[in-house]
């Protein structure tokens, strides 16, 4: 059976890189495969795509040896358990609030007796490269578990969350942090008031043996963060990476516009 490389990277305090496949596309998935990514995570959260597309972009970047993710909607059983049986290697859980709901995540990814993931499936253990028997013996051991802070109210919490056993990674939503923090005006807060949540939950992933993640939309910022000490980073997504480059060529050929950016 294949291991996770990358949950073996984050336990011995390696670093990684991965981007968002929000596109839906099981094309985008297949090319994007091919790179020297660490991971590819297919955006179910925010993306139009079914259950079988997200299957299919799973399998295309499983067939080549790569690590394939997947963001749920949310923190639900039924949703992290049709991710790991569609072949996920681990998922992304959105907006995890407080601590019971961390345990439920953790426990949705592990079969007893550690945890109550159903037993069934195929496609899990095909790509895993494993008979079913096999996966279903070692999964708890390889699947990755990530979980969002992306509120203020959870970084308050962050000590009670990210303690819980079982998660790898803290992954940081910037947008929705910084949405989180607006003010009673609807002004966003200042980049000193959001720099100081970012350190205080690196800190207190450091704290509870967690590897702190972000989400960044440039190779200038991902070399910034990785040097502050994050170590499982997003680098924008499918979306952004071929928006920039048709802006890039059409602003040499004097076609100028707005940006898409965020994506």
């Amino acid at each position: 059976m294949r291991s996770n490389p990358v949950k073996a990277t984050l336990r011995q305090g390696g670093k990684t890189l991965g981007t968002w496949l929000s596109l839906a596309s099981p094309i985008a998935a297949r090319f994007l495969a091919r790179t020297p990514f660490d991971w590819l995570t297919v955006d179910v959260e925010h993306s139009p795509v079914h259950w079988e597309s997200t299957a299919a972009c799973i399998a295309h970047v499983a067939d080549v040896g790569g690590v394939p993710l997947v963001r749920v909607p949310a923190g639900k059983h039924d949703h992290i358990k049709r991710a790991l049986d569609a072949g996920a290697f681990g998922v992304v859980v959105p907006m995890v609030m407080d601590r019971a709901e961390a345990e439920a995540c953790v426990a949705a990814c592990r079969y007893p007796p550690t945890g109550n993931r159903s037993v069934g499936g195929s496609l899990h253990a095909l790509n895993f490269d494993a008979a079913p028997a096999e996966y279903f013996s070692r999964a708890n051991d390889e699947i990755l578990v990530v979980l969002q802070c992306e509120h203020i109210e959870a970084v308050r919490r962050a000590d009670d969350i990210f303690s819980v056993p079982g998660i790898d990674a803290i992954f940081v939503g910037p947008n929705d942090l910084r949405a989180s923090m607006r003010r009673k005006d609807g002004n966003d807060p200042s980049p000193v008031e959001f720099e100081a949540a970012l350190t205080e939950i690196r800190q207190a992933c450091d704290r509870c043996g967690v590897a702190p993640g972000l989400h960044v939309f440039s190779a200038k910022e991902a070399q910034r963060r990785f040097d502050e000490g994050w170590r499982f980073l997003a680098l924008g997504s499918d979306l952004s990476m071929m928006l920039a480059a048709a802006a890039s060529d059409l602003e040499q050929l004097g076609r100028s516009g707005k940006r898409a950016a965020n994506y």
